[in-house]
């Protein structure tokens, strides 16, 4: 069973929780045409997430779902509003979900953490969490080391619920690959930044346009927060100052405020382009309808090439 059954939606996909990205309005353009829409409550209080749940809830009667960043210090407070608000979904990052699985589930919610490792994957798997979404190291924003073709079958292996895969997914060959690999839906977030409806600013827009196979960058290692971003001026001169092994503070002050200057303020070349690997196939800017369409397509017709090329796999002397 894909996730789309399991949910009551069309598709088998997510919207990735970006962070200043994924309003109200954009998790409910997303639901509307047929993904699961995910509002981003990483910069969120309590009183900001039910006024966004609230707002989804008048622009669409699909099922939606709330993202938490269990480092939020409001993280306890936002959680009981979900609860309250008897939300779909709720995805996690950046900490255990454990002592919230409970609450949350008596709700009637479904809770799927992001899980960048395997050993992660057991432990979340053993809370009672209802599946896990495997991002690979290809995404845009906070990344784990390995890639999601290595990910995501071995967690598959190593839990016995559902797993989304995440992470360099633009197309419908990538959508078979991960469901090749054992997932019952994928995570999408880089593609759907070119989408007519996504709410950031047109420079940043281009800037995926523009982007090639390398121009993204892994910055924040030495920190222990790796982050993949646009490879532009600012982060050029984050990594050299990495490589020089510079104070923390420096670093710090040097992205302090990257993500609302490359969203809101258009700065394409000091800000914080997160994006993905797949940037570089990201070539026009369309529709939600129009993206989630194609990849659907897209996937059941490489389905027929890929059977013949199946064929192909026993030569018949």
């Amino acid at each position: 069973m894909l996730i789309n059954e399991l949910l009551g939606i069309r598709y088998p996909i997510f919207q990735g929780a970006m962070a200043n990205i994924a309003t109200a309005e954009f998790a409910a353009a997303v639901s509307n045409c047929g993904g699961l829409g995910i509002i981003a409550t990483g910069a969120m209080d309590e009183v900001q997430t039910r006024a966004a749940i609230k707002k989804c809830k008048q622009l669409t009667k699909q099922p939606f779902g709330v993202n938490v960043m269990l480092m939020n210090p409001h993280t306890e407070a936002i959680m009981q509003v979900i609860i309250e608000e008897k939300v779909a979904v709720v995805t996690t990052g950046a900490g255990n979900p454990g002592p919230y699985i409970e609450g949350l589930k008596a709700s009637g919610c479904k809770v799927f953490p992001v899980v960048a490792s395997v050993a992660l994957a057991r432990r979340l798997a053993k809370s009672g969490v209802d599946g896990l979404i495997a991002e690979g190291g290809e995404s845009g924003g906070h990344v784990g080391e390995t890639t999601t073709m290595s990910l995501v079958p071995q967690v598959v292996n190593a839990v016995s619920i559902p797993v989304i895969a995440a992470g360099g997914i633009a197309s419908g060959k990538q959508l078979n690959a991960a469901l090749s690999l054992g997932a019952v839906g994928v995570q999408v977030g880089t593609c759907l930044l070119v989408s007519e409806e996504c709410p950031i600013h047109e420079n940043y827009k281009k800037a995926v346009l523009r982007a090639k196979d390398l121009d993204s960058v892994v910055t924040g290692r030495n920190a222990g927060a790796p982050v993949r971003i646009l490879k532009n001026q600012m982060a050029i001169q984050y990594l050299k100052l990495e490589h020089e092994n510079a104070p923390k503070e420096e670093l710090e002050k040097l992205t302090l405020g990257g993500l609302r200057k490359a969203v809101f303020d258009g700065d394409v070349k000091h800000g914080s382009v997160m994006m993905g690997q797949v940037a570089g196939m990201c070539k026009e800017i369309r529709p939600l309808k129009d993206i989630f369409a194609s990849l659907i397509q897209e996937s059941q017709e490489e389905i027929i090439t890929l059977n013949e090329k199946v064929k192909g796999l026993i030569y018949a002397e």
